[in-house]
């Protein structure tokens, strides 16, 4: 069954109109004695003008919670801004001062978001096609009675539908899962399901190298690799099984390892020279 979306109760879109204009008309109030007051006054009033709309730039950060920022981070940016605004706003000039504020605060919230969000950094039209997507969800689906497609999101901003599959494909890129979260359907992590590096690959590879180098030694030196390398002998124990001294052992393996070496870098030892 589809899921349902009821509309807010009317006095609840009543009281949230009411507190519009009330504060529409203290900010204008405010703004009025502002342009009649002193220096000092004018201090007082900016601060008073600033905790009246502080509820508006609360709810242009509260667009951008759950998504990996603290509430507070994104709270302070949006206050920080309306205080710039606030001291800025020349009521001179005529425009509404919320007109002016709240693109101003909305850029800002969105800067940091862009910058502080993502922990994996997609290129920068997705991440604002993602800011426009999470302005308009909730009232999309309030609208059109269920989550909109991405075919209606597209619609919605006339853009390509590609663009916006690739925007929501992106979400998880603010919060990525962890590899410790355990799925529903298992009981072990993410993370141990992952698979191990594979070094028989590498192994397999210096086999084919060394081969035809190691089949050109004798088998006294064969087996003294094998011992040292393979068996993991010490270097008395592989004297006293071919009846030399510790210091003889020493000085075999650092001329075998420097024969190996000069043959494998002059490229001598090939698998083709071997099958010859």
């Amino acid at each position: 069954m589809a899921p349902t979306f009821s509309a807010p109760p009317v006095s609840s879109s009543r009281n949230r109109a009411r507190e519009r204009a009330d504060r529409a008309e203290r900010t204008h109030l405010l703004l009025t004695e502002i342009d009649d007051a002193t220096d000092a006054e004018k201090d007082q009033l900016i601060a008073q003008l600033i905790d009246v709309n502080m509820p508006v730039a609360e709810s242009i950060a509260a667009r951008y919670r759950r998504r990996g920022i603290p509430d507070e981070d994104l709270e302070q940016v949006a206050y920080l801004a309306l205080v710039r605004v606030a001291h800025n706003y020349d009521h001179a000039r005529g425009h509404d001062f919320l007109s002016y504020a709240v693109p101003s605060i909305r850029g800002e919230v969105r800067r940091y978001f862009r910058d502080q969000g993502w922990m994996v950094r997609p290129p920068r039209g997705i991440q604002e096609m993602q800011g426009r997507i999470a302005a308009v969800e909730s009232e999309l689906s309030t609208r059109l009675g269920h989550p909109p497609s991405a075919d209606e999101l597209a619609e919605e901003f006339d853009e390509p539908v590609s663009d916006v599959e690739e925007a929501m494909a992106a979400n998880g890129c603010f919060t990525p899962t962890s590899l410790d979260q355990v799925p529903s359907s298992d009981t072990s992590t993410i993370a141990d399901q992952l698979g191990e590096p594979d070094t028989g690959i590498d192994a397999a590879e210096a086999r084919v190298v060394l081969t035809p180098v190691v089949r050109r030694l004798t088998e006294r030196e064969r087996k003294i690799l094998d011992m040292r390398f393979f068996a993991q002998c010490t270097q008395q124990e592989i004297a006293d099984e071919i009846g030399v001294t510790q210091m003889q052992v020493s000085r075999l393996l650092s001329s075998l390892l420097r024969r190996l070496r000069t043959e494998l870098e002059s490229g001598a030892a090939t698998p083709a020279e071997d099958s010859r």
